[in-house]
């Protein structure tokens, strides 16, 4: 490997090691990272999420203001099906970083760091470190409405470091999530004294599969600047645990619907409010930023094709660009594909961490007055 690859493989092993599923504290890993950032101004947005687990987003900035900023999160999905260990951040022979995060987006975030240090001095370097980016967008929401020194700059744009594979990604969809629960009351099933909560939520279930349908078959629903044109809208059953001899006392779904910018999410909105309504349960919506996108010709996406030579497009997931767009205008641009991110396979190839580290410093070079 050269110097700069077995730098950025050595930082993204460190961090891939340290625990930060969204679920637990990520204060270890913030701390792991402030230790890179020698000699530049440190704002620590600290919180408690919705469980009362501690967390931490960090602002970093160094030289004047002004310039553009990297933005990278540091919590990663669980390690569901993992069958060797998510945290050993192995490297294989094909030169291939193995571990939970290290393609998100752990790699992407050690080689931000590397390209935030290597700056000239003369060059305002900016890093937007957040967290629960796979859940709720907490911490970039935090830095986006409460971080002072984030202000303070006037950002010209924003990277935000997601695997595209170094293409630049102009826009993409952001979620609002619903929750619909139902309540029975528990028993032993043979007894027929218990109520299952199932029945209660299943003709929800059914208007929302026919929602689904018209998805992905209304046009006036569907956006043909996106691929797929149609949104997401994922269906998750939890019935807690429920033992097959319990009525169920509490039946679950949880629904996440994706739109694009061009779309009003009005209709589906409604659609949903309406069903509950009817079947009787009771129905909590999240809400994330609006759908972030910018044209083709807006000088932040010029200036990543500029340096990418590839040419702008729009992704069907979601970044912390739908928070952090209303402190600057965000280009989601990063190494590594979504291929293998979360599954079990999830790996990164240190080469393109590493010709990341170059690119990323010239687009801050660019922001130098």
């Amino acid at each position: 490997m050269t110097e700069l690859e077995t730098a950025v493989a050595r930082l993204a092993a460190d961090l891939v090691r340290i625990d930060s599923r969204s679920f637990v504290s990520n204060l270890p890993l913030a701390e792991r990272i402030e230790a890179e950032l020698a000699g530049f101004e440190i704002e620590r947005l600290d919180y408690a999420d919705a469980r009362g687990v501690r967390k931490r987003a960090l602002v970093a900035h160094r030289g004047p203001p002004g310039g553009y900023a990297l933005s990278g999160h540091m919590d990663t999905v669980p390690d569901t099906g993992w069958q060797e260990d998510p945290f050993s951040a192995r490297i294989d022979e094909q030169g291939f970083l193995h571990g939970l995060g290290s393609a998100d987006m752990k790699g992407q975030v050690a080689a931000a760091i590397l390209a935030a240090r290597a700056a000239d001095r003369d060059t305002p370097v900016t890093l937007l470190l957040t967290t629960d980016e796979e859940t709720t967008k907490q911490g970039a929401r935090l830095i986006a409405q409460s971080s002072a020194l984030a202000r303070s700059l006037g950002l010209l744009g924003i990277v935000v470091a997601e695997p595209t594979r170094l293409a630049p990604v102009r826009g993409h969809r952001s979620h609002i999530n619903f929750t619909a629960e139902a309540e029975g009351v528990q028993a032993h099933s043979a007894l027929g004294t218990g109520v299952n909560a199932n029945w209660q939520l299943i003709p929800f279930l059914a208007e929302m599969r026919s929602l689904y349908e018209r998805l992905r078959s209304d046009p006036s629903l569907q956006d043909p600047a996106y691929e797929p044109p149609f949104s997401d809208f994922n269906l998750v059953l939890d019935n807690h645990g429920t033992a097959l001899n319990v009525t169920v006392a509490r039946a679950t779904a949880g629904i996440k619907y994706r739109y694009s910018h061009s779309i009003d999410p009005t209709p589906v909105v409604e659609a949903v409010r309406a069903a509950a309504a009817r079947a009787g349960v009771r129905l909590t919506e999240q809400r994330e930023g609006p759908p972030p996108e910018l044209p083709e010709d807006h000088p932040l996406i010029q200036l990543a094709v500029q340096h990418t030579n590839q040419r702008a497009r729009t992704v069907p997931y979601g970044t912390d660009a739908c928070e952090l767009q209303a402190i600057a205008p965000c280009v989601v641009l990063g190494p590594e594909s979504s291929d293998t991110i979360h599954t079990p396979q999830e790996r990164a190839r240190i080469a393109e961490l590493a010709a990341a580290v170059p690119l990323f410093g010239r687009l801050l070079a660019a922001g130098r007055a």
